[in-house]
C-alpha cells in the first residue's frame, strides 16, 4: 500500500512541473546541438546528452526516456552529415558511434537503475507494512492476555468459594469436578502470565532482583511443586549431585523467582517428554567459577532439525508429548539465563533421552 502511495505521489505532477521538465530537456538539447553544429565533427559533444537522459529518467515514463535516448543518439550521428562542409574521416565516425553506444548504455542503465530503486522502495514499503502489522498483533495479544487475567482470577476465586461451602454443601463428585476446573483455570492463568512476561521482557527487558541464591534450594522447591504432576503421569523425579554423594550448595547471584521459573519450565519439559514409568533426573554440579544444572529425561530425544529451534518463541517441536505446550517455556528460560550472564543449551543423551542444561557464574556463599 505504501508503495502505491509513493508511486501516485511521484506520478501526479502538476502541469507546471511537467512543463518545467520538458523545458529543461529542450534547453539541454539546444545547448548540446549548438556546441555540436557550430564546431567541426571531430569535436564530439554528444556525450553531454547523458544529462538530458538522466533528467528524463528521473521524471518521465519509460517511453519518454526511450524517446529522449533515441533523439540524442540520432542527433549525435546527424552531425556527421550536417552541416556537411568538411570531409568525414574514419576516426570521427568511430568517435561518433562510440558516443552513441555510450548514450544507449546510459539510457538502458538509468532505466534499469530506476526499476531497481522502485523495487527497493516496494520492498521497504512491504517491510514497514509487515512491521506495523506485527506490532499491531503483538499489542493485540499483549492487551488480550492482560485482560484475560481478571476473569480467570475471578473464576478461580469463585471455585474456591464453592469448595469452602459458601454456596451450600458440596458432594464428593462435585468436589472432584471443582478441583478439575480449578486446576484447568490455574493452568490457563499460568499460560497467560507467561505470555505477558514474554511480551514485557521483549519490550522492556528483564529486570532482576538479585541476591545470593542456592540453586539446590530452588531445585528442591520446583521439584516439590511438580511432584503431583509427575506422579499423575507416572514419572519419577530424582536429584543427583554429581561426584558428591551428599547434599551441597550451589550459590549464584540471581533472582530467586526467575530461576525457579527456569527449573519449573525445564522440569515440566522433561516430564512432558518422558514416557510413563520413566524418570527425570536433575544433576547439580559446581566448580569454583560456574554452577551447572542438567535436567535429563528418558524420552525419545530430539531430531537434528529441532535442535537449532528449541529455544525460539512458540516453537513446540515434533516429538511425542503427554501434553502439548505453548512453546514459550524454553524461550522464556533462555531469556532468564542469558539475563543472568549464563548460557543454556540442549543435546541428545548418549543413551535414550535428551538433556537440557544451563550454566551460571558462581558466587561466594553469604556470610
Amino acid at each position: 500500500m505504501w508503495f502505491w502511495l509513493l508511486k501516485i505521489k511521484e506520478n501526479i505532477l502538476t502541469k507546471n512541473e511537467r512543463g518545467l521538465i520538458y523545458w529543461l530537456i529542450t534547453g539541454g538539447f539546444a545547448l548540446v546541438m549548438t556546441l555540436e553544429y557550430l564546431t567541426p565533427p571531430e569535436y564530439v559533444f554528444g556525450y553531454l546528452y547523458t544529462g538530458t537522459i538522466l533528467l528524463a529518467n528521473s521524471r518521465l515514463s519509460r517511453k519518454g526516456v526511450f524517446g529522449v535516448t533515441l533523439a540524442a543518439a540520432g542527433l549525435t550521428l546527424l552531425n556527421l552529415f550536417v552541416p556537411g562542409v568538411e570531409m568525414i574521416h574514419a576516426p570521427t565516425v568511430a568517435n561518433r558511434f562510440i558516443a552513441v553506444i555510450a548514450l544507449l548504455v546510459t539510457g538502458y542503465l538509468s532505466h534499469r537503475n530506476r526499476r531497481n530503486e522502485e523495487a527497493i522502495a516496494y520492498t521497504q514499503a512491504q517491510l514497514r507494512s509487515q512491521e506495523q502489522l506485527a506490532q499491531m498483533r503483538e499489542d493485540f495479544v499483549s492487551t488480550l492476555t492482560h485482560d484475560l487475567k481478571t476473569p480467570l482470577l475471578g473464576a478461580i476465586q469463585t471455585l474456591k468459594s464453592f469448595q469452602k461451602g459458601q454456596f451450600g454443601g458440596v458432594t464428593p463428585m462435585q468436589e472432584h469436578v471443582i478441583e478439575t476446573m480449578t486446576r484447568s483455570h490455574r493452568t490457563t492463568l499460568q499460560l497467560v502470565e507467561t505470555l505477558l512476561d514474554v511480551y514485557r521482557i521483549d519490550a522492556e527487558g528483564l529486570k532482576l532482583q538479585r541476591s545470593p541464591v542456592n540453586l539446590v534450594t530452588v531445585a528442591q522447591e520446583a521439584i516439590a511443586t511438580l511432584t503431583e504432576v509427575a506422579r499423575a503421569r507416572q514419572v519419577y523425579i530424582c536429584v543427583n549431585y554429581g561426584e558428591s554423594d551428599f547434599r551441597r550448595s550451589l550459590w549464584v547471584n540471581g533472582d530467586y523467582l526467575q530461576l525457579g521459573r527456569v527449573f519449573s519450565n525445564l522440569l515440566m519439559n522433561g516430564i512432558n517428554h518422558t514416557p510413563r514409568g520413566g524418570n527425570v533426573e536433575v544433576v547439580l554440579e559446581g566448580s569454583s567459577h560456574h554452577e551447572i544444572v542438567r535436567i535429563l529425561d528418558s524420552g525419545c530425544g530430539m531430531t537434528q532439525e529441532e535442535l537449532p529451534h528449541l529455544f525460539e518463541r512458540f516453537y513446540q517441536g515434533h516429538s511425542d508429548r503427554h501434553a502439548k505446550g505453548s512453546g514459550l517455556g524454553l524461550y522464556l528460560s533462555r531469556q532468564i539465563i542469558e539475563a543472568h550472564g549464563g548460557i543454556i543449551w540442549a543435546e541428545n543423551r548418549a543413551s535414550r533421552g535428551a538433556m537440557f542444561g544451563f550454566r551460571l557464574p558462581a558466587c561466594p556463599p553469604p556470610s
